[in-house]
């Protein structure tokens, strides 16, 4: 069940537990499974609860660090700037949220209530920040053995149907569509910029070749690739 706190009253226990047992996962220490998932909206409500934002910081890290690890070994013969597409590609905050998605992770996560539209718990960035948090916590808690077989794990799926040459990310694939073509570069302007700043929506619009596509994201960049796939999409590419 969703977790969303009330402003009133202090957030309720949860059965941690039950939700490392659902994930696949075994925690000698349940406290750092309770503070990846807690939002840092919710530590103001009553409650002496510590958010996730340091063991994202950490599991940013670890996430980089086994990814670089995997694909090494998984693709022994390719160049570093091959290797640098597919890391992009796996470790975005659109990938990391989809996983954060498909693991429930919204719904184990503590936010306070948010009246202004369905829920914290349902943004990319803040699933994607989770996902990062709970590997922050499962190194914390048993070391990189403990969390490398469940990025593995999570990942398999993904990792194994990257292509023997890996894509280029849609902002350098308009770029050569536009260069080989004759056109000049395109423009990105930032059309606006809402919501608190734990949960940011950014709107983005490219201008290219007498054209135009826009694109949301949690982030700029994030906005930027949306616009530049709205933009190819018009072209059928």
């Amino acid at each position: 069940m969703a977790r969303r706190a009330r402003e009133s009253a202090a957030p309720p226990p949860r059965d941690v537990a039950a939700v490392a047992q659902r994930l696949g996962l075994s925690f000698r220490d349940p406290g750092l499974l309770a503070e990846a998932l807690t939002h840092s909206s919710a530590t103001g409500l009553g409650a002496a609860l510590p958010s996730n934002e340091r063991l994202e910081f950490l599991g940013d890290r670890v996430l980089a660090l086994l990814m670089a690890e995997w694909l090494i070994e998984r693709f022994p013969a390719e160049r570093e700037g091959l290797l640098m597409r597919r890391f992009g590609t796996l470790v975005a905050a659109d990938t990391l949220a989809g996983l954060a998605q498909r693991l429930g992770l919204g719904d184990d996560l503590l936010v306070a209530a948010d009246p202004g539209g369905p829920g914290i718990q349902t943004r990319p960035n803040v699933l994607a920040d989770a996902f990062e948090a709970l590997l922050g916590a499962l190194y914390r808690d048993g070391g990189l053995d403990a969390a490398r077989p469940f990025l593995r794990r999570v990942f398999a799926p993904l990792v194994e149907a990257e292509p023997a040459r890996p894509p280029l990310p849609a902002k350098s694939r308009l770029q050569e569509w536009l260069q080989g073509r004759g056109h000049a570069l395109p423009v990105y302007t930032l059309v606006s910029s809402e919501g608190p700043s734990h949960a940011p929506v950014f709107v983005v619009a490219v201008h290219a070749a007498g054209r135009e596509a826009q694109g949301r994201g949690d982030t700029k960049r994030a906005a930027e690739l949306a616009a530049a796939e709205a933009w190819l999409a018009g072209v059928g590419t």
